[in-house]
């Protein structure tokens, strides 16, 4: 509409008349009256920015704790971050959505029930983490909260078989799950900036020299996998890359590079929190996967090298230029109707207001 008649006092009424409305929607309301609210020009400013957060924060209910067996609880909060994330910035905040995820989620992660059946509900909630992680201001209980990230990492991480170069090491040997991987060490490593001596002072030092054992032999056979990918994918060009083989082997390789890059960085004395990567389903530049690709192999022997390591450009989308979550069609609750979450897959070697408060409604509905 023209802005003689979109007028600031005309954005204003709309915005007051639509979180009356919100008081009482469905999950798929919800996600277009955010996106008409998203597109007024009010909006666009950091004080509007703030706004629509504090918005989100209202329909999440971050002042409960979650149960990770309802999946209506579950899929409400999926939603709602992700309507939140297209507004964080420097100076809009993720810290609420973080210091839920680590006090509330992570704790509960292999209990979460699905909306979708086909969905990764673990990867998708790490995936949502690490995305908010960069935007996290300052948080009450970062201690308490980067030991759960701490912790979770070392349930990723397994230990070297006891028998590594005995007859059963091959049977023995524990499956690398390296997008989860990514995504909480991208997470620790954000929240390790705010707490540099996390390492040193707060773990012990026979829990940091297990950490330590385990990267180590995750980095061992991040080599392997690196040097396999890169072979797969050298002197492949335009459309070779553009296969289905091709794209999982591309970003899977990003994947082993940027829990490489991360890994080194922690292995300094002391653990260094400088080096920046772009997150592997991150929009990057179109010359990016070619450069991974040609990149001179470097040996395993230089993990835990106190070399100084190379920073990195991030290659982060702007804050503007970050996709805004556009649902799919499709069933994924019993009682929504028709929306749904995209299947995302990983690289592995109610109360009196919002979404369906109040009264008896003939539409779907979440609660």
């Amino acid at each position: 509409m023209p802005e003689d008649i979109m007028t600031k006092e005309v954005e204003d009424y709309i915005f007051v008349e639509t979180k009356k409305v919100l008081e009482d929607v469905t999950g798929e309301e919800f996600v277009l009256l955010m996106r008409i609210l998203s597109g007024l020009k009010s909006m666009q400013t950091v004080s509007g920015r703030q706004q629509l957060v504090e918005l989100v924060v209202e329909q999440a209910f971050l002042e409960q704790a979650l149960n990770p067996a309802d999946t209506d609880s579950v899929d409400r909060l999926l939603q709602c971050t992700r309507q939140a994330l297209p507004l964080f910035s420097k100076n809009v905040h993720s810290t609420r959505f973080v210091t839920y995820f680590c006090e509330f989620v992570l704790p509960n992660l292999s209990q979460l029930t699905s909306p979708v059946a086909e969905l990764d509900i673990q990867l998708e909630v790490l995936k949502l983490l690490a995305e908010m992680s960069p935007y996290c201001g300052d948080m009450d209980k970062l201690e308490v909260n980067l030991n759960m990230l701490f912790e979770k990492l070392l349930e990723f991480m397994p230990l070297p078989p006891e028998e590594e170069n005995g007859e059963n090491a091959a049977n023995e040997e524990p499956k690398l799950q390296f997008s989860y991987v990514e995504c909480l060490l991208f997470s620790f490593h954000q929240l390790g900036k705010k707490l540099p001596d996390f390492l040193i002072d707060k773990v012990s030092a026979e829990k940091l020299k297990d950490f330590k054992i385990r990267l180590q032999y995750f980095a061992r056979g991040l080599q392997v996998y690196i040097r396999q990918l890169r072979v797969a994918l050298q002197g492949k060009t335009g459309d070779a890359l553009k296969t289905d083989e091709n794209k999982i082997k591309v970003v899977a390789l990003k994947i082993t590079n940027n829990i490489n890059v991360l890994i080194k960085d922690l292995f300094h004395n002391p653990p260094s929190y400088k080096s920046t990567v772009t997150l592997s389903w991150k929009p990057v530049q179109k010359t990016e996967a070619a450069a991974a690709i040609g990149q001179k192999r470097r040996s395993g022997e230089d993990i835990g090298a106190t070399a100084t390591t190379k920073k990195h450009p991030t290659n982060l989308p702007r804050r503007d230029a970050r996709q805004i979550y556009n649902p799919p069609s499709g069933k994924y609750s019993a009682s929504i109707g028709n929306f749904s979450y995209e299947q995302r897959g990983g690289f592995r070697g109610g109360r009196g207001r919002g979404f369906g408060g109040r009264g008896n409604r003939s539409r779907g509905r979440i609660y």
